[in-house]
């Protein structure tokens, strides 16, 4: 069962109580218009002091914010009104990344942040249907948006409302003081700068928007904290906050209850049973004010949530309902409010690193930005998952969020997966890195935006830490120690339970800001030996490796000759070609400041106390593409484990050799079809979990190898002559035969093998299918260095989205149906329509060789079958509101009634 038929199967079971609460998504029938230049003569500086009000919920340390007196301003801009004709605007569903469709090359967009062209100001609008009991004084209609880019401004039916400019964080807007019975037009303003970031942002509103109905007297906006402060094997102890909000004009009295279920991750099942429940309190809320309730309960052999493969990640939810109490109408349900959250301990210790319910789990993660590759910044829930099942498969355990607060669908999925999560918050603080970065708004915004954050995340188990900021610029100085406390301390108010972070890269152990931190954060410095000197400098403390390696490699493409040591700093051999803007996928290459893989490993293992790594990075991005950022230059990453595209590169496999110690496998490089090199000195490695692997060339054994030592991470033949042929590696453990690889010469590419990566995707006009292209010789060998332009071709009820091939060098526009393959792989994403159901057909042609292609159909493996119509995945962050008979409801999605 999927993820999001989990969610849609609690939907009735938690609110069949009540009708009065209704939590869907907003996020289809838009319409967008962008302008490179300012087309209404606004911005931030003139709605500054009308966005700044929405954050009073998050301010503590200093005053509110007052609402200006006065005509806000762009009340009479024409796109506000119900009058403008936006025919000629394009019609977009959300999440959506205006820059994604391109073309590169943007004016004025460096290749850091991609050559997309995320500049300028956007504008969307859509009607709003409310009837007159929506609007009868008795509710409150919200618009909650996950994530805008940036300096979002909204406008209900020519009245601004509010809005935030930082373009990661959670947030909410009321639109109830001008909502009225029949047609509404709302319209949301986006203005990105140049130079606004240092990797690509995207553009847009890129995360969901929902559209919360709700009583006046609610559970308010990220209204519970759960915590677990006595848990153990055979009890645990649960506590519940609740902050009940009264938006009303009268007093009201209410009854807070809240029964606690289990929910099984493996199924997505919800347990009809109770499995306890917390005492009932009655509390009186007066007008405009909030009351906090508390309770605490005991569960007695809990089901306790951990990283797989040794632990479960196994999950429960709160169900907290308010009732009316007194005035003759008690036992009214007027709110359900659910919390998804997880029974488990954490200890942070410094010679033992990371303990998860009293167990010694090594962080094995990686640094992930937020696109998705050719899909851009749009979140999208099938991309994330697949992106998470790769790095499940390698062995990693652990995400950081590099460098700003995720998209909240990516927790529930870390949740459900059993990953660690170091939920990170900024890049910079009150010193810039861009000349439009955060640090612009960071005086004014830096308490609400990491208030905002740890509260709409603390109740995620997956989440193991914070992180205050990453390489921030002021780290090594007396400036850095008093902003690095005040945001420590501001975490500590939201959240006691977890420890803080930062991620250092030039900071020494005697920096003011080490001295704040909970946890010593160091990027890269580890690969250099100051693991050693903070761990005596703050012998207390965990040290981790917050950012590692660096390593950068074109995937397929390896170069001559190859570095004889355990790594190469860019340049200093053969691994690189400028001329194609490749990087050998040998895997030893690093830009300067980090290391291979291999040279990380060794650090660690030198240093046992270190809890472990998150290595830079996962998936390669869109944008940094070091060390060929210049004009002209590539527009994505080379640091991923896997490419853009989602296909491994080799280094994935030492990764997994490490990381899944008990894994059988082996994995041979180079590919082995090089005419051009017959009788030339070709290295041959491989990486396996085993302690032993003997190569054959040709059938010939080229010799037998023994891991000499824990400083040694891969099997080495570096005096091989190519001939054609094949390669065979046999890899033994204890002595036993462990696992086996192959590579063999190719033939001239004569066919396209298409696979797809799933036997159904849903018709909702959301879920995704991944089609994977090989081009192959007459015998299906996969031709290693194969260009060949593929076109792609989509027949039935389904739509082409994106195509790519990993070449971090190619400019084609990612909404091309021809992409050249790419050390001969291609790719295409494809969606079924909304409301669709049959067949769908995608194929594959090339020149001068047979093409190939899938069906939509429920037999045979490569299959992208049409399951629909469902709605789209009802997925919520925590604490989570689940939705009404509305969300169940197909025919909502093209036009909402509120």
């Amino acid at each position: 069962m999927s993820l999001h038929e989990f969610f849609l199967i609690l939907c009735p079971l938690f609110l069949s109580a009540t009708e009065s609460v209704s939590y869907l998504h907003l996020n289809a029938g838009w319409k967008f218009s962008r302008f490179t230049s300012n087309p209404d003569s606004l911005s931030y500086d003139t709605l500054k002091s009308w966005m700044l009000p929405l954050a009073n919920d998050f301010i503590v340390n200093g005053g509110k914010y007052p609402t200006p007196s006065g005509t806000p301003p762009g009340n009479n801009v024409p796109y506000v009104q119900a009058s403008f004709d936006d025919n000629s605007w394009q019609s977009v569903d959300l999440p959506h990344d205006w820059a994604i469709a391109g073309p590169f090359n943007a004016p004025g967009i460096s290749g850091g942040m991609g050559r997309l062209p995320t500049n300028g100001v956007g504008w969307y609008r859509r009607s709003l249907t409310a009837t007159a009991d929506d609007v009868d004084g008795s509710k409150s209609t919200f618009l909650d948006v996950d994530g805008a880019m940036s300096y979002a401004a909204i406008w209900l039916n020519g009245n601004l409302l509010g809005g935030w400019p930082y373009g990661y964080a959670s947030w909410r807007v009321d639109l109830t003081p001008h909502l009225k019975a029949g047609s509404n037009i709302l319209a949301v303003r986006l203005d990105n700068a140049l130079d606004n970031s240092r990797w690509y942002p995207g553009a847009g509103i890129y995360r969901n928007l929902w559209l919360v109905k709700v009583d006046k007297t609610h559970v308010a906006q990220f209204g519970t904290t759960i915590t677990t402060p006595s848990v153990s094997s055979s009890s645990a102890t649960v506590s519940l906050e609740v902050t009940v909000e009264n938006k009303g004009n009268a007093i009201r009295q209410v009854d807070v209850s809240t029964n606690i279920y289990t929910l099984d991750p493996s199924t997505g099942a919800a347990g009809t049973t109770v499995v306890t429940s917390f005492t009932t309190t009655t509390v009186t809320v007066n007008p405009g004010t909030k009351q906090l309730v508390k309770g605490s309960v005991n569960i007695s052999n809990p089901s306790l949530w951990g990283p797989p493969p040794a632990q479960t990640p196994h999950l429960y939810v709160a169900v907290t309902t308010l009732s009316a109490s007194g005035n003759g109408v008690s036992g009214t349900a007027i709110d359900t409010y659910s919390t998804t959250f997880g029974i488990r301990s954490i200890a942070y210790d410094a010679n033992n690193g990371l303990l998860v319910n009293g167990q010694h789990v090594r962080v094995q993660g990686t640094c992930n930005h937020h696109d998705q590759g050719s899909i851009g910044t749009a979140f999208n829930f099938r991309a994330t998952q697949r992106q998470l099942q790769t790095l499940q498969e390698m062995g990693a355990n652990a995400l950081r969020t590099s460098h700003n607060p995720p998209a909240p669908d990516l927790l529930d999925l870390a949740d459900r997966m059993g990953f660690m999560v170091l939920d990170e918050a900024f890049d910079c603080w009150s010193q810039g890195k861009t000349s439009n970065d955060y640090h612009v708004i960071y005086s004014d915004w830096h308490e609400p935006d990491m208030r905002a954050f740890v509260r709409r995340d603390r109740n995620h188990p997956s989440v193991i830490a914070w992180s205050i900021g990453n390489e921030i610029p002021e780290q090594s100085t007396s400036q850095g120690g008093s902003e690095g406390q005040e945001l420590h301390d501001i975490v500590k108010s939201e959240d006691p339970t977890r420890q803080s972070t930062s991620a250092m890269n030039s900071a020494s152990q005697t920096a003011p800001l080490a001295n704040v931190l909970d946890i010593e954060g160091l990027n890269y410095q580890g690969e250099y030996g100051a693991y050693g000197s903070f761990h005596s400098q703050f012998p207390g403390k965990m040290v981790w490796g917050t950012e590692t390696a660096s390593c950068i490699s074109s995937r397929g493409t390896y170069l001559f000759p190859v570095a004889s040591g355990n790594g190469a700093g860019y340049g200093s051999s053969g691994g690189s070609d400028s001329s194609h803007m490749w990087i050998s996928a040998y895997e030893l290459e690093n830009p300067g400041w980090g290391g291979s893989p291999d040279q990380v490993f060794m650090a660690q293992d030198n240093f046992p106390f270190v809890a472990g790594e998150f290595v830079w990075t996962g998936f390669d991005y869109i944008g940094e593409p070091t060390p060929y950022g210049g004009n002209p230059g590539a527009r994505s990453s080379y640091f991923g484990i896997v490419d853009l595209a989602g296909f491994k590169k080799d280094r994935f496999y030492i990764y997994q050799a490490r990381w899944r110690s008990d894994l059988p496998m082996v994995h041979i490089l180079p590919h082995w079809t090089w005419p051009e090199r017959v009788g030339q000195i070709t290295p041959v490695h491989v990486f396996s979990s085993a302690d032993e692997v003997e190569l054959f060339v040709n059938g010939v054994s080229a010799g037998r190898k023994t891991r000499p030592g824990s400083s040694v991470y891969r099997f080495r033949w570096d005096n091989v002559q190519y001939s054609t042929g094949d390669l065979r590696a046999v890899a033994y453990k204890n002595g036993n035969q462990w696992a086996v690889d192959s590579r063999k010469t190719a033939g001239n590419a004569a066919a396209l093998n298409v696979t797809v990566d799933r036997a159904s995707i849903a018709g909702d006009g959301v879920d995704l299918a991944y089609v994977s292209v090989a081009v192959s010789d007459a015998s299906g060998t996969v031709v290693p260095r194969a260009d060949n332009t593929i076109t792609f071709s989509v027949s039935g009820p389904g739509t082409l989205v994106s195509t790519d091939n990993g070449d971090p060098t190619d400019m084609v526009a990612f909404s091309s149906a021809s992409r050249k393959a790419f050390s001969g792989l291609a790719l295409a994403i494809v969606k079924a329509n909304a409301g669709a159901t049959g067949q769908i057909t995608i194929s594959a042609a090339a020149d001068g060789i047979t093409g190939g292609k899938v069906l939509a159909r429920r037999t045979g493996a490569n299959v992208a079958e049409v399951d629909g119509p469902v709605p789209q995945p009802a997925i919520r962050h925590m604490p989570a509101r689940w939705k009404t008979r509305t969300i169940l409801s197909a025919s909502k999605w093209n036009s909402v009634d509120i």
